[in-house]
């Protein structure tokens, strides 16, 4: 139980512990940091075995302020540049920095440091799970589909970046603004789907990975600087999507798809969460892709069934995204719209535009599409070919026993 717990607290609280104290020890000592933290959740697992403090987050938190003098002496000893303390924090007293308002300001600038356009784009999510999230490079490696060695490489050459680039850990300001704030919530939104759909083959869903992707989102909303449109939009987004979570796999662990889902069982409390949200984005008139797609969830959840779902409205927001954003993926959504609403002209005109390698560990999806179109028009044997395709490319096994189901529906028309 104790262990248990204080993995709980460790994910929980790392993050912001090393936050406060990157900001008041500098970039240049994060690794240093992150040992330190981990010291002390180490302490915690000894000193906890026989008897649980009455409050175990605010001993933590007392371990992490004695850390810091053991932290700094160390780094005295080795002659490395440490801040004056007599001059240095801005002048503000280390218990302060300990103040709920002043870790989330920590956290703010820890998130715009590890999603800093300076780093490679495949380094920003794990640097961003590990340093804010307090993942460890087996969970990063796990919810990536990555090697460890691979994770521990890309910390490693993001470290080494913020190091050269001497970039500061703060949060952007000016003309600076706009275009970090877009990196943090490209961020944001990749760690979210990565929980939503899951390239993992054994768990469609990572909830661990969507509510991280929210709390993170929830810290650049309450600051007034980073409350911008899109934020909003992204969060509804998230809220919309979240709200289905336990609808898209059954109890015996086997996909759901849109049309099967208990719509009874979405949780409304976040969909109306999501909706307060979505009337903070539109307050003006500069729309992101994260509005579109949150209007195309938002439309999905209006539907009291599946064949109440507006589908031409849906259409609509898709190639508006389209416009906003031309990726092949939306191609081949908009392409399964057109099914839906049984126009087969255009479908086809969709799916033609679309390359399959370019959707990468998503081309399962395309190939499954087409054999519902070759369904629909009649041709089941082009059906199963298509199905057969889409089978040898799927990673999870959740959504592969789900194809099957649908192949063993085709072949026995």
């Amino acid at each position: 139980m104790e262990t248990q717990l204080i993995d709980h607290l460790f994910r929980h609280h790392s993050g912001k512990m090393v936050a406060v104290l990157t900001r008041i020890f500098g970039l240049s000592n994060l690794e240093i940091i992150e040992d330190a933290v981990q010291d002390t959740f180490i302490k915690a697992t000894l000193s906890w075995r026989n008897q649980l403090p009455d409050n175990p987050e605010a001993w933590l938190i007392k371990a992490s302020k004695n850390r810091v003098l053991d932290i700094f002496r160390k780094l005295q000893s080795e002659k490395k540049n440490v801040p004056e303390f007599s001059k240095g924090i801005d002048a503000v007293a280390i218990n302060e920095l300990f103040l709920d308002a002043e870790i989330e300001d920590a956290q703010l600038r820890m998130i715009f440091t590890a999603c800093h356009p300076k780093l490679d784009p495949k380094d920003r999510i794990a640097f961003a799970l590990k340093t804010v999230s307090g993942f460890s490079g087996k969970e990063i490696a796990s919810a990536l589909l990555l090697k460890e060695e691979t994770v521990k490489k890309r910390l490693v050459r993001a470290r080494k970046v913020i190091q050269q680039s001497n970039i500061s850990f703060s949060i952007p300001q000016g003309l600076e603004l706009p275009k970090r704030i877009e990196s943090v919530l490209e961020v944001l939104y990749l760690i979210f789907n990565e929980g939503f759909h899951s390239n993992n083959k054994e768990q469609l869903i990572r909830k661990e990975l969507c509510g991280e992707a929210m709390r993170l989102c929830k810290l650049v909303i309450k600051n007034k600087h980073t409350s911008i449109s899109a934020t909003y939009a992204l969060f509804a987004l998230m809220c919309f999507h979240s709200a289905r979570l336990d609808t898209k796999v059954t109890t015996e662990n086997e996909v759901l798809d849109l049309k099967s889902q208990d719509r009874s069982k979405w949780y409304f409390p976040l969909i109306q969460l999501g909706n307060t949200m979505m009337n903070k984005a539109v307050e003006n008139n500069e729309f992101s892709s994260y509005h579109y797609e949150a209007a195309i969830i938002a439309e999905h959840l209006k539907a009291a069934t599946f064949d109440d779902t507006n589908w031409e409205q849906i259409l609509y927001w898709y190639e508006s995204l389209y416009e906003l954003q031309p990726m092949p993926s939306h191609l081949l959504t908009m392409a399964v719209v057109c099914l839906q609403m049984y126009n087969y002209v255009k479908a086809s005109f969709y799916f033609d535009k679309v390359n399959p390698h370019e959707l990468e560990q998503r081309a399962y999806l395309y190939y499954a599409a087409k054999s519902d179109y070759y369904h629909q028009i009649g041709d089941t044997n082009k059906a199963i070919e298509f199905i057969d395709v889409a089978l040898e490319k799927v990673t999870n096994q959740l959504e592969k026993e789900y194809l099957e189901r649908k192949k063993f529906s085709l072949s026995n028309i």
